[in-house]
């Protein structure tokens, strides 16, 4: 990928400005011309996806930087805690056994005013003052160490202990809190800084996924194989990646200079320019009429609506066990 890229950057040839106009303007194109074999004339699709990746990336992380005043805890919401805790006594009320109680309790847990509360019991609250955070665990912050919770489980009946996932991710949760001395603005940070350095594999991960879906869709189109729709998935998301650095640096843009509605008209124009270039691209390149193509892009991207929602879970949980 290192060698690719440097190469790419030192050996610009016709090439990849051809490729780079027929991508943008000719939708669906180039993943047609690389289908019939007729590959000479334009940069590879692999080669493309990892240069313009890494430039946006870079970008991307130069451009947005995470501090810890921006993931601090929220201020305190007097209105919102006395909401949440007359939320938790009608739940209470209405809870059928010990375990629904259990549960509500340990839901109201994870959204408590932040305080820093020391406790001659062998239990601590480390929270920064006057925040709201949220929590992972109902014992997020109720134990120093990992090894004081542990403790206290084993002095519980076998009914009274956490279940298995309660238990994992209170752990993990007092470890971090361990690590961190219980500063959640410098937790949040990290969590937020791992998350976003694992969206370049979460990409990756998703195009054969999504690669998938395309050929369930288009089962009957025995001339597309699995890896034609890869090709079109990698060209797509180069566009999307070109696309979403314009809007992010327009963005920025608005930052720098406060033109807030010139640019978000821009914005808005490019946000239904790159819906139809999508739509576009899927009509050109699998030749179907508007009702097919508009039906299958709508169920194509409402299943991936769903996968990336899991995938971004998954790598998420992920985040909080590399931190």
């Amino acid at each position: 990928m290192v060698t690719h890229f440097f190469y790419d950057i030192t050996h610009f040839d016709g090439s990849f400005f051809t490729t780079l106009k027929d991508l943008l303007f000719k939708p669906g194109f180039l993943t047609r011309e690389y289908m019939n074999g007729r590959r000479k004339s334009y940069l590879h699709p692999v080669r493309m996806y990892v240069f313009t990746s890494a430039v946006f990336f870079l970008v991307f992380f130069s451009v947005f930087k995470m501090d810890e005043e921006k993931v601090g805890s929220l201020p305190a919401n007097p209105q919102l805690i006395e909401s949440l805790k007359k939320i938790q006594e009608e739940a209470l009320k209405n809870a059928t056994s010990k375990e629904d109680s259990a549960e509500i309790l340990i839901a109201s847990q994870m959204l408590e005013p932040a305080e820093k509360e020391n406790t001659d019991t062998g239990k601590v609250k480390l929270r920064k003052n006057s925040g709201f955070n949220v929590n992972f665990g109902g014992n997020f912050n109720s134990y120093k160490t990992v090894a004081a919770y542990d403790s206290a489980q084993k002095t519980l009946s076998k009914d009274q202990k956490d279940g298995w996932f309660e238990r994992m991710v209170t752990r993990k949760s007092v470890a971090i809190n361990e690590k961190y001395k219980g500063d959640q603005a410098k937790i949040n940070l990290k969590l937020i800084q791992t998350f976003l350095h694992s969206i370049p594999y979460l990409l990756f991960v998703s195009l054969p996924l999504y690669a998938l879906f395309l050929k369930l869709l288009y089962i009957r189109r025995k001339q597309f194989y699995f890896a034609d729709h890869g090709v079109y998935l990698i060209h797509l998301y180069v566009f999307t990646f070109l696309f979403l650095l314009i809007f992010f640096l327009l963005d920025k843009l608005d930052d720098v200079t406060g033109w807030k509605g010139i640019i978000g008209v821009v914005q808005a124009l490019l946000i239904i320019t790159g819906l139809f270039y999508t739509l576009k691209a899927m009509k050109n390149f699998y030749r179907q009429g508007w009702g097919k193509t508009i039906t299958k892009f709508i169920i194509f991207n409402l299943v991936c609506l769903i996968a990336v929602i899991i995938l971004f879970s998954f790598f998420f949980v992920f985040s909080l066990y590399q931190i």
